[in-house]
């Protein structure tokens, strides 16, 4: 069976989501980044746990990453309709995670198999963007925190773009190497 500690983690993480989404559209900035820091830390003791204790399950490969995905698109839908975080900022952010899915999906319809595992890149991305999540909604109040959040939002800008576009690049190599394989068959 594939539920293990680090799964449990994962589906935690999950169900914090909404609880972050009220506490910060009810104003209460304080109990959303809480719940955001228990979710964030969450997300990478799973993949200690599941790597120190040899737990990596098929299941954690595409819960943990759909984890992600909840947390993070929340967080940035609802922090740019607050006008916490740019909404561009969010919109970049949004569409690398469609893409993905809508890689994901094509890739599930035409039965071509992919194995899931998150780019470096992507990993970066993730941890840039929770930071950058924490960091608008810490807030702090002392010299050059503005500077430091708009760094993480170019940082942010730029890992998700360069994600997004590896992951097209991968995609495109998964899908070529499949037509080359379904033209050998014939």
């Amino acid at each position: 069976m594939d539920i293990n500690l680090p799964n449990i983690l994962t589906l935690i993480r999950i169900l914090l989501t909404p609880l972050f989404v009220i506490f910060l559209l009810n104003g209460m900035l304080f109990f959303a980044l809480l719940v955001f820091t228990v979710a964030g830390i969450s997300d990478g003791l799973d993949g200690l746990l599941a790597k120190y204790f040899n737990q990596r399950t098929e299941l954690g490969a595409y819960l943990d990453p759909i984890a992600d995905k909840i947390l993070l698109v929340s967080a940035f839908i609802s922090l740019a309709a607050l006008k916490i975080v740019p909404g561009w900022l969010s919109v970049i952010a949004v569409s690398r995670d469609i893409l993905i899915i809508i890689g994901i999906a094509m890739f599930t319809i035409t039965r071509i198999p992919i194995e899931m595992q998150p780019s470096l890149v992507s990993k970066c991305t993730t941890v840039a963007q929770m930071l950058a999540i924490f960091f608008a909604l810490l807030d702090p109040d002392f010299q050059g925190a503005y500077s430091l959040k708009w760094s993480l939002y170019w940082m942010v800008l730029v890992l998700t773009i360069t994600s997004g576009l590896h992951y097209i690049y991968i995609g495109f190599n998964i899908l070529q190497d499949a037509l080359e394989k379904n033209q050998t068959q014939k």
